[in-house]
């Protein structure tokens, strides 16, 4: 297995280096995954579901993903959706409502730990506030350009992703 490496920072603190590897146990806390699929999974960012899947395992335990997708989906990525285990959800038109209603799903269901969004919209920043009100701990998933400081300062993780596989992971 190759190791990744992640820049992990708790808030106040100088950046430390830290290698994942298989040794590591991992913790066992429940996560729930929400993909703004227009958002994140775009060409020209080169993210791949697999590095999402990865990098919230050094968290906790995946325990629903769901990836909303709008109706001009390319059935490849519908596809690679489902091949990596993850519920498509297809809305006609804007994604936004869907992905609020799948979060709010998250934060009341008491087998989920933690809510982990994958986007780099500050309209979320209402679900990450109400997550962390109903003792929930967040997670923001984004690349830049125009991942929300917002968003990730709310969050009690933040995962910047890179394109072409590279991640680094924010406390």
């Amino acid at each position: 297995m190759k190791e990744r490496f992640f820049r992990v920072l708790r808030r106040g603190e100088k950046e430390v280096r830290e290698v994942s590897t298989p040794e590591k146990p991992k913790k066992k806390r429940s996560i729930g995954l929400i993909i703004d699929g227009p958002n994140i999974l775009r060409k020209e960012f080169g993210i791949k579901l697999e590095d999402i899947i990865d990098a919230l395992e050094r968290i906790g335990k995946l325990r629903v993903a769901k990836v909303v997708l709008n109706q001009y989906a390319p059935q490849g990525l519908i596809e690679a959706v489902v091949n990596q285990g993850l519920e498509p959800i297809i809305v006609a038109g804007d994604t936004d409502v869907r992905i609020a209603i799948e979060a709010m799903e998250l934060i009341y269901n008491s087998d989920v730990e933690v809510i982990a969004l994958a986007t780099r919209d500050a309209d979320f920043l209402p679900i990450v506030n109400e997550a962390k009100r109903r003792g929930k701990e967040t997670i923001v998933i984004g690349v830049e350009p125009g991942f929300s400081v917002a968003l990730q300062n709310a969050a009690d993780y933040v995962i910047k992703m890179e394109g072409k596989g590279e991640t680094h992971e924010f406390k």
